[in-house]
């Protein structure tokens, strides 16, 4: 089951997915944008092992964001990607994918551990709603909603992903985001941006500007 909701307006629909470790909640400023634009519709998923979504026996980055074949798709944008990985990231994630389920005696324990996960600190987004469906109450107390198996998809080559598109690709990156910089975003693209003012959660910071690449790369306008 894939936990998904929509909204907008227009004839062609931007599909919005999250990164390792959060919601779709992430992308509500940048819901808010495009219904304020009137010109595309949005659909915003909880990816496999995450939020509302039910957990797999497996993870990869394909099946991460599977379930909507048979879309002609008009572009790929893409926000703040993590391009490089240090072995010792690699490492770290490997560890987190092999952990078991923990439980926090506190809802507060859950809350804080997901903002680290998902890297919402709270002077980005200090508001419940960027936070939704990323810990839930369960019998043993508070966890993440998360499956932490997910954790294994990270180092997926981004060059190979990459150079497999069939749709022109464009890269962005808040310009103080410190997971990837704007030369590593072009090794890949010659379409790539710094939006200004932002860190690395750009589409919650800046999201007028995420609205208008979107708008750019659907319309061609």
């Amino acid at each position: 089951m894939i936990w998904h909701e929509s909204g907008g307006h227009g004839s062609r629909t931007a599909l919005l997915l999250h990164g390792l470790g959060a919601t779709a909640a992430v992308w509500k400023p940048v819901e808010r944008a495009l219904e304020e634009r009137g010109t595309l519709r949005w659909l915003a998923a909880d990816l496999g092992g995450h939020g509302g979504s039910g957990w797999e026996s497996f993870y990869s980055v394909g099946q991460l964001a599977s379930g909507w074949f048979g879309l002609a798709v008009r572009g790929v944008l893409g926000i703040g990607p993590k391009i490089s990985w240090p072995a010792e990231d690699l490492q770290a994630a490997r560890e987190l994918a092999s952990r078991a389920v923990r439980s926090y005696p506190t809802e507060e324990e859950a809350w804080t551990r997901y903002r680290r996960v998902s890297g919402l600190n709270p002077e980005i987004a200090p508001g419940q709603e960027w936070l939704a469906r990323g810990a839930l109450q369960g019998e043993g107390g508070w966890r993440l909603a998360q499956d932490p198996r997910t954790f294994a998809v990270a180092g997926a080559p981004f060059k190979s992903l990459a150079a497999s598109a069939a749709a022109p690709i464009v890269l962005a990156r808040g310009e103080r985001d410190p997971m990837v910089s704007l030369q590593e975003l072009r090794l890949h693209t010659p379409q790539a941006h710094d939006i200004r003012g932002a860190g690395h959660n750009a589409h919650i910071e800046e999201p007028g500007a995420v609205a208008a690449l979107l708008e750019q790369l659907v319309t061609g306008v």
